[in-house]
Parts: structure tokens; C-alpha cells; sequence
């Protein structure tokens, strides 16, 4: 049985950095990684990237910033997110890998790793400005502030950045949200120089809120081509993946295709429109290990169907997908298997 195929256009990638970065300057794009560049390969997207010249890399946490700098042949700046543990924050040390720290104890911590091994962390302090994902509470900032600058004079540490998350829950909630990282970086500011890398924003808030942006701005799904749930269309942005099978089988005017939900495609997602060489039809269900295209006459077997992609065919996207069954685009690329085979196609 031929493999499904997870096709992955390095042009379309290297053209959707290109339009995000025209959107958004003068902030500079993170390009973030998580979850393996949002299932396309990390490794194909740093190097795809670093050849677009690309300066600084998100990842979720400190084992995919480590798999960054493994990837890079040039100098950039990597920065990790997620509270880890003092062996990974010994490694991130190491790497020179940027922290993200939203709590005293995890600064403490990461003070603490530095000075056990004579080194400088570069710390991203992180003001809960309402999402409470994480993050330092606008009544506690100037202590923690306060520990950072005591830190950075002896030399254990480096203050370099104020971040935060969005809720994104309305556009009066973000205005407030602002007014308190604007607060947050005004304290770091009276306390020593004002933090370089100053970053509020995400994929959508970059893009449509530009009175947000800081100096940098943490972009991933959109430089995929993965569009919001629920949102528009990104003008200059296209999919960048496009998921393909094989018709394995005809029965009648039935056309079977060699994917399922073992290769990550949920059975919830019968129904959708799919692009074949007719045009749109509908995936009547979806197997274990095979799917369904019903009334594709026709069709022979060995021809390509697509499941999600660009939309040449008549195939809805990953986000097109996602919110049939109440998701998000990345999730639905994020969970397809091994067994599905990555193409570079550029």
C-alpha cells in the first residue's frame, strides 16, 4: 500500500516569512517551532528559515530550542518558554538559549544555574497581564524585578526581555492587557536599561493589531499557512503543507484511499470536502486504515486525493478541517503519524 504523503513547499514557506515580515515591521518576526514546526519538520524549517535569514527562533520548550541550535550553521537567537528543570536549564545555559521566566522561583533557579556554572542567563521576565497562563502579577513585578537587576550586577544574568501572552478573548481585554505590559516594561526601565526584546503579541494579534506589537513579535502558524479558527483569509499567506493519498481501491462509483485514522486522521472529519482531478467530493468515512471518497467515477486506482492543502482541487485547508470538529489547523497537522510520509517540494 502506498504511503500517505504530507507534500511540504519550501517556497511557500520561504514566501508566507516574507509577507509576515512586511506586515509587521518594523518588529522583528520569532519565527516559533513548537510541536516540530507545527508537524512539518523542524529540521526542514530551520534550515528553510536560516536560508531566509532569520534571526530569532521560539520554541515551547528548553529540548526543542537544544534540536535548534543543532540545526543552525549561523549565529542566532533562540528563546524557550516553558519552567523547566535544572539539567535543562544547565543545557539551555550551554546553547545559549534565551529563557522565558514567569515565576520568582524559576528565576531563582535559573540564577542559581548560572552561577553554578560561571555563566550569564539571557531572562525573559513574564508580566501576567490576564491570561494567568504563567506569569508574574503586576503586584509583584518590581520585586521580581528588583532580584533580576540584583542578578544581572553580579553578573549571573542578563535582563534582556519582557513578554507576555494574549488572551485574545476581545479587543477590549487586549487593549488592557497592553496598558499592563506597558506598566511592567516602564518598572524594568527605572530600574536599568529598558529590555531589548520587548514581545506581546502572537500569530493573530501580529498580524491585525499593530499598535501591539513590540520589538518582537512570536509568529508560527501563520508562516505555516495556517489561518485562525473562525478567521479570515491572510492575504499573501497560502498553506504551506498539503496532505495526500493514494486510491487504493474502486467499488462501483466508490473510490477507497489509503488513509486513516491510525495515520491521524480522526473519523469525526467525514464529510469534509476533499480535491481530487474531478473536483471537490465528499469523504464519506473514515477507517482504521482506510478512508471512503463516495461517487468519484471515474477514478482509478493509483490516483492522488487530497485531504487538506491549497485548495487547487477543490480540498479545504487544515483549518477548514479543524473547525468541523471545533479545533485548530496545527492540531490537525500535529497529529498525523509517522506513517505519513514527509516530501520537501520546493
Amino acid at each position: 500500500m502506498t504511503r500517505p504523503e504530507l507534500r511540504i513547499d519550501s517556497r511557500r514557506f520561504r514566501a508566507n516569512i516574507d509577507a509576515v515580515r512586511g506586515r509587521i515591521a518594523p518588529s522583528e518576526l520569532m519565527l516559533v517551532m513548537k510541536d516540530d514546526a507545527y508537524g512539518h519538520g523542524l529540521t526542514w524549517a530551520v534550515e528553510t528559515a536560516e536560508n531566509s535569514g532569520i534571526g530569532w527562533y521560539g520554541s515551547y520548550d528548553i529540548r526543542g530550542g537544544v534540536e535548534i541550535r543543532r540545526v543552525l550553521e549561523k549565529p542566532a537567537r533562540i528563546f524557550a518558554w516553558a519552567t523547566s528543570e535544572d539539567d535543562e536549564v544547565d543545557e539551555a545555559l550551554l546553547q545559549q538559549i534565551d529563557l522565558g521566566v514567569g515565576t520568582d522561583e524559576y528565576l531563582r533557579r535559573v540564577i542559581s544555574r548560572a552561577d553554578s556554572l560561571g555563566m550569564r542567563a539571557r531572562v525573559h521576565l513574564k508580566i501576567d497581564t490576564g491570561l494567568h497562563r504563567n506569569g508574574i502579577l503586576p503586584e509583584d513585578w518590581a520585586q521580581t524585578v528588583a532580584l533580576a537587576r540584583a542578578a544581572e550586577r553580579e553578573g549571573s544574568l542578563e535582563f534582556v526581555g519582557v513578554w507576555s501572552h494574549l488572551a485574545e478573548a476581545s479587543d477590549a481585554e487586549d487593549d488592557d492587557a497592553r496598558r499592563v505590559f506597558d506598566d511592567a516594561v516602564e518598572v524594568a526601565s527605572a530600574t536599568g536599561p529598558t529590555p531589548s526584546a520587548l514581545h506581546l503579541t502572537a500569530s493573530a494579534a501580529s498580524w491585525w493589531r499593530p499598535e501591539l506589537r513590540g520589538s518582537l513579535s512570536r509568529i508560527g502558524a501563520f508562516c505555516y499557512g495556517i489561518r485562525s479558527a473562525d478567521g479570515p483569509d491572510l492575504d499573501g499567506i497560502r498553506p504551506v503543507a498539503e496532505l495526500t493519498a493514494s486510491v487504493i481501491e474502486i467499488d462501483g462509483r466508490d473510490a477507497v484511499i489509503g488513509i486513516g485514522a491510525f495515520d491521524g486522521l480522526p473519523s469525526s472529519l467525514s464529510g469534509a470536502l476533499i480535491g481530487t482531478s474531478a473536483g471537490a467530493r465528499v469523504l464519506d468515512r473514515i477507517g482504521e486504515t482506510t478512508s471512503l471518497v463516495a461517487d468519484l467515477d471515474g477514478a482509478r486506482v493509483g490516483d492522488t486525493v487530497r485531504l487538506f492543502g491549497g485548495g487547487a482541487h477543490g480540498e479545504t485547508t487544515a483549518t477548514g478541517l479543524a473547525e468541523r470538529i471545533g479545533t485548530v489547523g496545527e492540531e490537525i497537522l500535529t497529529r498525523l503519524t509517522g506513517r505519513v510520509r514527509r516530501v520537501i517540494v520546493d
